[in-house]
């Protein structure tokens, strides 16, 4: 059988920048995701670093999900001689079009803030958008040369995807982001049950979720802070996903009278077009989310709501007293205009912020959650007096147990022969290896950045 090749080029022990090179002896080229690197200090480092293969000679890329740290760096790719064919789901396509340019100018400002030329240009980001085809979940699409690729629903974010490649009689598994199982919003995730090689992300590979029952019961014990003390409740959200589950548990806590109306500022332009790509893609959520839907309910408005997508409506919540809760980019901390926010509002005791997804390692929003007192923003030092809350059971990736039972599954045909565990720092990536070896026979191999397997 012909061999073929995998090369981690990308989101080898490391949480971001997610980006596998597959290669056949006969020359084709596939990649799997191509990621912006985040977080750390030398991240800007690798997102300019020329890439570990000739753009040009790619030719498919397959992109798993929406999330910059899975697609960050396409233009870049264009950019650089890049005109493949690009494979995704519809969701993501959609998710895609409308967060390129909003990547484009936090890309422009880091640009304009080091001193260095742009990533890459406007004109890349369109240019490579056109190249991107969407795909329903299992389609089975031709390759060429006797190969080919399906996607199934990896439960994670709108449109997120497991691939499921047969290259040279093989099968190859990615999960891409694994989904967290009882998402508000997203279907329970596929499993791929046939698999020779599946690689798996890691993030919480050596954590076990709180129960999802509380994550209401926490995020509502900050609100009631807030509202007690006439303070602002800050929640730094991803555009994708996160923002649109935490508008879900408001409205639900607001519909039901379990809070009193107060201020909503959703304050984040492209959360707010991506509630609308959610609103088009409703038909992806899961049955009790559609259900309600079917009932007359708008899960995404709410009485005290308010979208203030330009930068004046932003500016005024500052003249709006407290009680009031601040939905804001981004997720990590790392941008947008949460910094602003935390800025006016973190040292304040009668204020809270509640962290709803991972905080990579070098994030502010990891810098906060560790109890740091004093950080960082806008070159200013700014205490930490507020209350600090994380509720990891709105987290969207899976847990522990929920990943080894995922490999458990791909070992159902028996023929699973080697599982890479990345995008995950080492801490959870061996601790995810060991789990997964005391319940299955499997070779587990933690690759290093740039190092290739014949598989």
């Amino acid at each position: 059988m012909a061999q073929v090749k995998m090369t981690f080029c990308g989101g080898a022990q490391s949480v971001t920048g997610a980006n596998y090179l597959i290669e056949t002896e006969t020359g084709q080229k596939i990649l799997i995701d191509c990621g912006l690197a985040q977080g750390s200090r030398f991240a800007e480092d690798l997102n300019y670093a020329p890439f570990s293969y000739a753009p040009a000679e790619i030719d498919t890329i397959i992109i798993t999900h929406a999330h910059a740290d899975h697609f960050g760096r396409l233009p870049k790719l264009y950019r650089d001689g890049f005109r493949g064919r690009v494979l995704t789901s519809n969701g993501t396509r959609d998710v895609m079009e409308q967060a390129f340019p909003d990547n484009w100018q936090h890309i422009a400002e880091e640009a304009k803030f080091s001193g260095h030329p742009p990533l890459y240009t406007e004109a890349d980001a369109t240019g490579v958008m056109e190249l991107v085809e969407g795909l329903d979940y299992y389609q089975t699409v031709d390759l060429g040369q006797g190969n080919s690729m399906s996607l199934l629903n990896a439960g994670h974010i709108l449109g997120s995807s497991l691939v499921h490649l047969e290259i040279n009689g093989k099968v190859l598994g990615f999960s891409g982001d694994l989904g967290n199982s009882g998402s508000l919003l997203m279907p329970e995730k596929d499993f791929i049950k046939d698999a020779d090689y599946i690689t798996v992300e890691s993030a919480y590979g050596g954590r076990i979720h709180e129960d999802k029952t509380e994550r209401e019961a926490k995020l509502l014990e900050a609100l009631m802070h807030v509202v007690a003390h006439k303070g602002a409740l800050m929640l730094p959200v991803f555009a994708v996903e996160r923002a649109q589950e935490i508008l879900f548990v408001i409205n639900k806590l607001v519909e039901n009278k379990i809070i009193p109306v107060l201020p909503v500022f959703f304050d984040s332009p492209l959360a707010i077009e991506m509630t609308r790509v959610y609103r088009k893609h409703q038909s992806e959520f899961n049955q009790a989310a559609r259900d309600l839907i079917a009932s007359g309910d708008d899960i995404f408005n709410f009485p005290g709501l308010r979208l203030t997508e330009s930068v004046m409506e932003s500016k005024k919540i500052n003249d709006t007293p407290g009680p009031k809760i601040i939905l804001a980019g981004s997720g990590m901390s790392t941008g947008g205009r949460i910094l602003h926010h935390e800025r006016r509002y973190l040292p304040g005791p009668d204020n809270a912020i509640v962290f709803v997804g991972y905080q990579v390692d070098g994030s502010l929003g990891r810098k906060i959650l560790e109890g740091q007192r004093h950080v960082r923003i806008y070159n200013e030092s700014v205490a930490v007096g507020c209350v600090i809350k994380a509720i990891g059971g709105f987290s969207g990736h899976a847990d522990q147990p929920q990943l080894v039972d995922w490999v458990e599954r791909a070992n159902e045909s028996g023929k699973l022969k080697k599982v890479f565990l990345v995008q995950g720092e080492d801490e959870s990536a061996i601790a995810l290896s060991e789990a997964i070896k005391a319940k299955i026979s499997v070779d587990t191999v933690i690759p290093k950045m740039g190092e290739s397997f014949e598989l």
